[in-house]
């Protein structure tokens, strides 16, 4: 059987876990996860699992959050006063919204942010990725090599 390598496309089922055990994202009930191995579209530590496993084979693999989504940054989460929010919104926690922005001599940035808070005059913003400073665990099953 051939193993899984850098270039091969492969469809894989996985579960995500954090440490408390709680699945954070699962392929179960669902097609099959379909990415190229080395081709950046998921995180690099999860590629390097799925390398060297043969068709049908079960793996965990335990990635540390330095090598998912990197650490918490506290100065990605910001306080905006809720007077400058648009007439009409109603600001919810858990809601992610995008902000267009740029830089002196950058070109336009799109920064998806979750509301973590609101109180009457304050809407707290998060720029982290939710699972940044988390610790991930994936059971991954190798479906097929394409």
């Amino acid at each position: 059987m051939a193993k899984a390598k850098k270039g091969d496309k492969v469809k894989v089922h996985y579960s995500g876990k954090l440490d408390d055990e709680s699945v954070f994202d699962t392929s179960s009930g669902k097609e099959p996860l379909e990415f190229t191995v080395g081709g950046s579209e998921v995180i690099p530590a999860f590629e390097e699992a799925v390398i060297g496993m043969d068709t049908g084979e079960k793996r965990t693999t335990k990635i540390p959050a330095d090598k998912a989504y990197g650490p918490y940054r506290d100065e990605l989460a910001v306080e905006v006063e809720r007077s400058q929010f648009p007439a009409g919104i109603e600001p919810k926690v858990g809601e992610q919204l995008e902000l267009q922005g740029a830089d002196e001599g950058q070109e336009d940035q799109t920064l998806v942010v979750t509301i973590t808070e609101v109180s009457d005059a304050t809407v707290k913003l998060d720029a982290n990725h939710p699972l940044a400073g988390k610790d991930l665990t994936f059971d991954i099953e190798l479906v097929e090599i394409i």
